[in-house]
């Protein structure tokens, strides 16, 4: 049996409840960037800890002080104790000090931009990623044009606040100073490698994918890939949730996805999972839709129509959740 989602709606008068989780149990997920594309200060970014552990690292950061200036303001962060001697609100708290290092998907601003803007702040810690992606922040962004060096190569002077810290794609490492491992395997992104994290505590282990294409699409195996390294833990109900891109409604053609899935697209690679890890093995499992891309277009947000395709066509029995920027889940 699954374990049940705790979900913290922190919004004035409105709590989904359910029953309490052991701390030992599952990851508590803060969500400080739902959207993908062009929504400046609500972009990518998933804070994540083993449940009832304030040790976090983020899937990407593409919003990261909005994000929990937003989750304050919501009450997720009421339960954050900051010692009497600490110079720091409780979002500066929680920025230097329980967040122990992020976790790069890929290299694209929106997935990045949040820790940025926030590195002349911060404190040090490792950011991870494939060396495709570390080469480009090194080069691209702490190179002293775009933005000063905080890193440890590259261009001088090296500020030597963050060591950008290379996956090697299947080999499992341990994050530091937290009580969680990761193992990465790379994503096909229109041309760009992407990666998704599988990130594990204990027994527990939760996915969380950067921007991917279909391998249809993609020309690719790598979602199918993701699947395969994943399904024993699927099958044993240790895969707690799984956190993943859908950019764009059904109609959009394949032929301008850019890298990216619809709901049709994740139904069909979910299908997939499932056939890899035996019939029934999705019921119940949480599936988080991120990076879904803000519209300047009326008509319905984006995120009703593409919750809405997911569901009318759920035949694995998925629990899909549409997240919104400061909620705190427990998976």
């Amino acid at each position: 049996m699954r374990t049940p989602i705790l979900l913290v709606l922190a919004t004035v008068g409105l709590c989904a409840a359910a029953p309490a989780i052991a701390a030992e149990q599952g990851f508590d997920v803060l969500v400080l960037g739902a959207r993908g594309g062009i929504e400046d200060g609500n972009l990518s970014a998933f804070m994540i800890a083993p449940a009832g552990d304030d040790r976090a690292v983020t899937c990407d950061a593409g919003s990261l002080v909005n994000g929990l200036r937003v989750a304050d303001e919501k009450g997720a962060l009421d339960s954050v104790v900051v010692p009497e001697e600490s110079p720091y609100s409780r979002v500066g708290h929680v920025l230097t000090e329980q967040i122990k290092g992020y976790l790069i998907s890929h290299a694209h601003m929106d997935h990045i931009a949040g820790l940025v803007i926030a590195s002349p702040d911060d404190q040090k810690k490792p950011i991870y990623g494939l060396p495709s992606v570390t080469t480009l922040i090194q080069d691209n962004y702490f190179n002293w044009a775009v933005w000063p060096n905080f890193a440890f190569g590259g261009k001088e002077p090296q500020l030597k606040k963050y060591a950008l810290t290379d996956l090697v794609p299947g080999e499992k490492r341990t994050l530091e100073n937290t009580g969680m491992e990761v193992t990465a395997y790379p994503l096909s992104h229109s041309g760009a490698e992407s990666t998704a994290f599988l990130i594990e505590s204990g027994e527990d282990a939760i996915l969380c994918f950067g921007d991917t294409g279909p391998d249809e699409v993609e020309k690719s195996t790598r979602m199918h890939d993701v699947w395969a390294a994943v399904a024993e833990r699927v099958r044993a109900g240790r895969l707690k949730a799984i956190i993943v891109e859908v950019s764009y409604v059904n109609a959009q053609p394949d032929k301008f996805l850019f890298g990216h899935l619809t709901p049709a697209w994740l139904q069909k690679s979910l299908s997939e999972l499932e056939t890899l890890a035996g019939a029934g093995s999705l019921t119940d499992l949480p599936v988080v839709v991120s990076h879904v891309k803000y519209s300047l277009k009326k008509g319905d947000l984006p995120t009703q129509q593409i919750l809405g395709e997911l569901e009318a066509a759920n035949s694995l029995g998925i629990r899909y959740v549409m997240p919104e920027q400061g909620m705190k889940f427990r998976f």
